[in-house]
């Protein structure tokens, strides 16, 4: 459960909007508090003032007599829950109710050390929690007084207690809900890849071919959902080519061996002359090493796709070992008629795997001399550039179909009943070229002109 993506995601939701619903109630709590003492600061200094105002219609009244004034201004408001007195210094020269004298001092002293007309002061120690007061100062007969409302905390202290418990209370529900929304949120967001993984249980080697479809999901889905159909093209792609390879190796394995079986049993059906089993030892021999060289190219392809075939790299020339390649061919052309001439450049020093080198040449100088007819020529060229090496294998051949060429470097391909195993090709030759090319970080292109022949070029990087 806890290794529920779902879980863990409802999980951090739900942590998130906890603290989220805490800082907004921290947050409401502290400007509910300052808008409540604003707005009790603001009532006190109303009073104030009208006290104060008050306090000057009664001294003209009373003709001088300031006690007498200020008794009557107390007197004469309406009051809801708070103190008016008037001060003189820190004398009381009339209050709506008494004020201990540590008050007053403590009043009289903010006042003084204050220059501004009205000002608010929190006067501690009148009520359990604290109060209020709005001091304003009024001269009359020429002499300062301060008029001062005030009034207790208690009732804003009350509203805040209940907003606190308020929030205390519905916190947990609050938690409860956003719990039950994030778990919703989290499996209906997340359903997409239920959905997806229903789909991918299904598909199976036999049907690779089958593509996930996720709908209108999330852009984010929807792109997981390519990737995975991408990887699916890959895999089908790969699974083709492997179904093809080994139904490809298995007839090119069925051929030799039938033949070897066909001629063992004919040699064994019967007592036979010496020189009919020779040609029967003969058959078979030649049949095995064809097997043999088959088997080989084989495992080094196996070997080299599973990437454990290693480069013996070294130094040596390249003009060398072309011209070695160029003499040992030399012989199967003059068989077949076919002239081979050999252009190696200057010294081209290259550092790389010598024999595998050896058989890219070799492989591409006998797949061209194989399909020149007699009276044709072949040449073989290296040319030595600054950053790159370039070695030429061309031939006057039949050529290759335009439509044949993209595929002739994939393994066990023919273009065309001219180059069948009747010529003694596997279809591994060119496929094994690019092989040791690519693994020399080079590459291999092929140039050709149906019925005017074929160009192999090898560029290596120097």
């Amino acid at each position: 459960m806890i290794n529920s993506f779902r879980f863990r995601l409802t999980l951090w939701y739900l942590l998130f909007f906890s603290l989220l619903f805490i800082l907004f109630s921290l947050f409401l709590h502290g400007v509910l508090s300052h808008a409540l003492e604003r707005r009790l600061d603001e009532a006190l200094a109303v009073e104030a003032n009208t006290t104060a105002a008050m306090l000057q219609d009664e001294f003209e009244e009373m003709k001088g007599n300031v006690p007498a004034a200020s008794s009557d201004a107390v007197s004469g408001m309406r009051l809801h829950g708070s103190l008016v007195a008037v001060l003189s210094g820190n004398r009381v020269l009339a209050a709506s109710t008494p004020i201990p004298q540590p008050q007053v001092d403590f009043i009289a002293a903010r006042a003084s050390l204050d220059a501004a007309a009205d000002l608010a002061v929190a006067v501690p120690e009148v009520a359990p929690n604290g109060a209020r007061a709005a001091v304003h100062r009024v001269t009359v007969g020429g002499l300062d007084y301060q008029v001062i409302a005030l009034q207790s905390r208690d009732e804003l202290v009350e509203d805040l207690a209940v907003l606190r418990r308020v929030t205390l209370l519905a916190l947990p529900l609050v938690i409860v809900l956003a719990g039950l929304g994030g778990y919703w949120l989290a499996s209906r967001s997340l359903a997409p890849l239920g959905w997806m993984a229903e789909q991918a249980h299904r598909i199976t080697g036999s049907n690779l071919n089958t593509r996930l479809d996720i709908g209108n999901a999330a852009e984010e889905l929807a792109v997981l959902s390519a990737s995975f159909n991408e990887l699916l093209s890959r895999l089908d792609l790969s699974f083709e080519s492997m179904r093809r390879f080994v139904a490809d190796a298995s007839h090119e394995l069925r051929t030799p061996l039938s033949i070897i079986r066909g001629e063992a049993d004919v040699a064994l059906s019967q007592e036979r002359a010496a020189a009919e089993y020779r040609e029967s030892l003969a058959i078979i021999l030649d049949e095995s090493r064809r097997l043999s060289r088959l088997v080989d190219d084989l495992l080094n392809l196996a070997r080299a796709d599973a990437g454990r075939l290693k480069l013996q790299s070294e130094e040596f020339y390249l003009n060398d070992l072309l011209a070695e390649c160029c003499r040992s061919a030399q012989s199967l052309a003059a068989a077949r008629g076919i002239a081979l001439e050999c252009r190696p450049a200057e010294d081209a020093p290259f550092r790389g795997d010598e024999e595998l080198l050896r058989r890219l040449v070799m492989n591409l100088l006998d797949n061209a001399i194989r399909y020149t007819p007699p009276g044709g020529q072949v040449s073989a060229a290296l040319e030595a550039q600054d950053s790159e090496l370039r070695i030429r294998i061309a031939d006057t051949g039949v050529g290759i179909a335009p439509d044949a060429a993209p595929h002739v470097f994939e393994r066990f391909y023919r273009a065309d009943i001219a180059r069948s195993r009747q010529n003694g090709g596997f279809g591994l030759g060119l496929a094994i070229v690019k092989w040791i090319a690519e693994s020399h970080h080079g590459e291999v292109a092929l140039a050709t002109h149906p019925g005017a022949g074929s160009t192999f070029t090898v560029t290596l990087p120097r």
